[in-house]
């Protein structure tokens, strides 16, 4: 693997949460098993965002599953782009689909899905998926692991 410099991330050092989505920085790493294929999962329990005709905060269980291929995400990145969406109004589906673009515009992976299950507001829970292409037929894709809207916690 070709030397990378880490001194460009966020990873150790200190941040701050960007005011916009479109402000926070992203960050990705060579992946050092690019000639394997395997699922990585992010779970982001705690997702919040606000809704863009109340004001009021939405949140959500947000399920990221992909297969890297050269470059892995950048975990601490990772969060500090989805904290940056707590002060940010956008529609469940609009927060969903772009987290899971954005992600797969950065790191070009073989494959990736969001899961995006959001708490209800007005007595209806949304969840939005999106995926760049059907599910690799020679992996293992877990299921997502979390239930339909049942008074989730």
């Amino acid at each position: 693997m070709a030397e990378f410099d880490v001194s460009t991330l966020q990873l150790g050092h200190a941040a701050v949460i960007a005011a916009h989505p479109d402000e926070a920085v992203l960050d990705r790493v060579p992946n050092p098993q690019a000639d394997t294929r395997y699922v990585a999962r992010f779970t982001a329990p705690e997702f919040t965002s606000l809704c863009p005709v109340t004001g009021q905060p939405d949140f959500a269980h947000l399920v990221i599953d992909y297969v890297p291929g050269p470059w892995l995400v950048e975990s601490k990145s990772l969060k500090l782009y989805l904290a940056s969406f707590r002060n940010h109004g956008a529609f469940h589906e609009d927060c969903t689909v772009a987290i899971g673009r954005r992600i797969f515009d950065l790191v070009a992976p073989h494959w990736l899905r969001i899961g995006g299950y959001w708490y209800p507001r007005g007595g209806i829970p949304i969840d939005v998926f999106w995926a760049s292409g059907p599910a690799p037929a020679d992996l293992w894709i877990p299921d997502q692991g979390v239930p339909p809207y049942r008074g989730r916690g």
